[in-house]
């Protein structure tokens, strides 16, 4: 596995901090994710950079970067979902799935191990505030990923660490995926936790070791998708408890017709845009309003949220790149 956080050729972790767009990252917020500048010929990551300018090259990526969707892929997009709506998953059947959740992901990583989400190019453009809590001159910071699933946000953090004072804590409600974790070559016991634990958690119990007002930073990466609305309010809850004054939620999920949402094939639709896969997991797919809705106000600022669009037919950036937001809590 590579855990790296894939920071670009020849650069370290503080020369890129030093850079202006990531020593103030609010400096200028982002509308868009992933955002390079593609007329500068030194730039050499192509991730943020396949843009479509001839619709006869339209094939030569699987995706293409920052595309605006026309009222014609709109209707596409709602054909299908009606489409959806005709056959939804049986409701014998929805108890199956949303009565034990935990197990379907319990499966799901006894099966993959450590062997997915290998890397998460991305972390360090969009996620900043991660590098800065490894510098050495950082002090006590706690960050806490929930959802940590096989450790690929946690991993790539710690291996780039050289803050003698940094506690990452990854959490899941699947204790297979802890159990990944746990066995892993790259957990160091010194400055990494993981507990079993799940984000919408009733009784309001937070994971071992992490206390009220504690947590510096929230890592939510294709997480809270995976709860059903009626537990959007728990979890709000829960991440409000942890996080400290100041502190930071970075959040990235799915975005509203998504690919993958609108390929969906009939008995898949659980709720409105709340489906399960073929492996009995489920997923939401969100609107930048509904992340707002969610996790800002009632002392939450949004700070920064953006969507990135990409085409293989006028989709969301893949299944992994559609909002990613940052909120403090003042």
């Amino acid at each position: 596995m590579d855990t790296s956080l894939n920071l670009p050729a020849a650069a370290t972790v503080e020369e890129t901090l030093t850079s202006p767009s990531i020593e103030d990252p609010f400096k200028k917020k982002k509308v868009t994710s992933s955002v390079v500048d593609v007329q500068n010929p030194t730039n050499t990551p192509t991730f943020g950079s396949r843009l479509l300018t001839d619709e006869e090259k339209v094939f030569e990526h699987n995706a293409w970067d920052h595309v605006e969707w026309g009222p014609e892929q709109e209707a596409t997009a709602l054909e299908s979902i009606e489409r959806q709506l005709q056959d939804p998953v049986p409701e014998q059947d929805k108890e199956r799935y949303n009565g034990d959740p935990a197990s379907f992901w319990d499966a799901f990583y006894s099966q993959h191990n450590e062997n997915f989400f290998k890397d998460r190019a991305w972390l360090a453009q969009e996620f900043p505030e991660l590098a800065a809590c490894t510098l050495p001159e950082a002090g006590p910071k706690v960050v806490v990923e929930v959802g940590c699933g096989a450790g690929n946000t946690m991993f790539p953090v710690l291996n780039n660490n050289k803050n003698p004072d940094l506690k990452v804590i990854g959490c899941d409600f699947s204790k297979e995926a802890v159990r990944v974790v746990r066995e892993s070559p790259y957990f160091d016991p010194k400055h990494a936790g993981a507990e079993v634990w799940d984000l919408a958690e009733p009784s309001g119990a937070l994971p071992v070791g992490v206390e009220p007002g504690s947590v510096n930073i929230i890592v939510l990466v294709f997480v809270l998708s995976a709860l059903a609305p009626s537990q959007w309010e728990h979890a709000r809850r829960n991440i409000r408890t942890m996080l400290k004054p100041g502190g930071l939620v970075l959040f990235r999920d799915y975005g509203r017709y998504d690919m993958t949402q609108l390929r969906f094939k009939k008995n898949r639709l659980l709720d409105s845009n709340f489906y399960i896969r073929g492996d009995g997991t489920r997923v939401y797919f969100f609107t930048n309003d509904e992340v707002e809705g969610i996790l800002g106000g009632e002392g939450m600022v949004v700070e920064q949220n953006a969507r990135s669009l990409s085409r293989l037919g006028y989709m969301l950036d893949h299944c992994l790149r559609s909002h990613t937001s940052m909120l403090s809590h003042r």
